[in-house]
């Protein structure tokens, strides 16, 4: 294993952590699309850790694989999201006013 490439992932996994949405103030009402924000958040953690210990030699390759199968799942869904709410809007813009 080349010691130069495992610092230089340690360094970019410190420098890039995956944020979660911060919860609203005296929010009391259930907010979907947080939740959804919160689970894909947590999606690409396990996927980044599972990965980091895959590098350190520490990791069951079978659950390497199952979240990387994951994490490509969850940034395909957010991507198609993306796509879709462009899309509307693209559309609300072409309407005559």
């Amino acid at each position: 294993m080349d010691v130069k490439s495992s610092l230089a992932a340690l360094n970019y996994a410190a420098t890039k952590p995956v944020t979660a949405p911060k919860p609203g103030t005296g929010d009391t009402a259930p907010n979907p699309a947080a939740d959804l924000a919160r689970s894909f958040a947590a999606t690409l953690a396990e996927g980044e850790a599972q990965a980091r210990a895959a590098i350190t030699g520490g990791a069951d390759p079978h659950a390497l694989v199952q979240a990387l199968a994951q994490t490509e799942l969850a940034v395909e869904t957010a991507v198609t999201l993306r796509n879709r709410v462009v899309e509307a809007y693209q559309e609300i813009l072409r309407m005559p006013v």
